[in-house]
């Protein structure tokens, strides 16, 4: 007799892990074709960040740089997207334990476990998402007092710190993500679902959030060549 047996419907594992890959690009796909449709042009800069993008010359002087950055700003933007969607996943497995629990009195073993690690993977690789787009926390005591090109310099040399902390995330990730793999890990509880996959977000997530700082410096330093230009000029 399995250990599910009893329970309802358990979602099985393939397909939590299937669903949560294909939907967002469906749904990409699908807020892509409204907006060709409407005729609209999507924004460069959403809300979210809006009070930390005032402060960062970067971001108000909207500068792109080069390929290179472009190609790191697109993934950090596609990718802060896609696991946005996911949000919807945990109101639609909330919802069904509420009515299972309270209409059908048949409370459900893995929607609690399946949110908070969707909430958690989804809080792992937004953070290249973040720092695109200033949403970040700044301790800000002493930047707000400098003027831009001040603030751009405090940046770029704060900077050695940030990738201080992200190396050691991306190398440390990886140990976590390789060890859960060779011991084909799961979850303590009686879903039992894998856990390497929350560990590979956490490498993924690192790597983006990596990738982002690189983008984010490049930017810095190349506005802070220009406005010296500027003001010799």
């Amino acid at each position: 007799m399995s250990d599910l047996e009893g329970f309802g419907f358990v979602m099985p594992h393939w397909l939590y892990w299937g669903w949560l890959a294909v939907m967002p690009l469906i749904m990409m796909a699908l807020d892509r074709r409204r907006i060709r449709k409407r005729g609209e042009t999507p924004e460069t800069h959403p809300v979210m960040g809006e009070l930390q993008a005032e402060e960062d010359p970067v971001i108000r002087y909207h500068l792109k740089g080069n390929w290179f950055v472009q190609a790191i700003d697109w993934t950090s933007e596609k990718s802060g997207v896609f696991v946005s969607f996911w949000t919807v996943n945990a109101v639609c497995f909330y919802f069904f334990e509420v009515v299972m629990r309270y209409i059908f009195n048949m409370p459900t073993i893995w929607v609690s476990e399946a949110s908070y690690l969707l909430l958690g993977m989804q809080y792992l690789l937004a953070g290249a998402f973040a720092m695109l787009h200033g949403a970040h926390v700044r301790v800000d005591v002493i930047y707000n007092w400098l003027p831009e090109r001040g603030r751009i310099g405090m940046d770029i040399f704060t900077s050695m710190f940030f990738f201080i902390f992200s190396l050691a995330l991306v190398i440390t990730s990886w140990t976590f993500f390789m060890n859960s793999l060779s011991m084909h890990e799961t979850t303590v509880e009686t879903w039992g679902i894998q856990y390497y996959p929350v560990k590979a977000m956490m490498f993924l997530g690192a790597v983006l959030l990596l990738l982002a700082g690189i983008s984010k410096l490049i930017k810095d330093i190349m506005l802070f060549v220009r406005m010296g230009q500027e003001r010799a000029a």
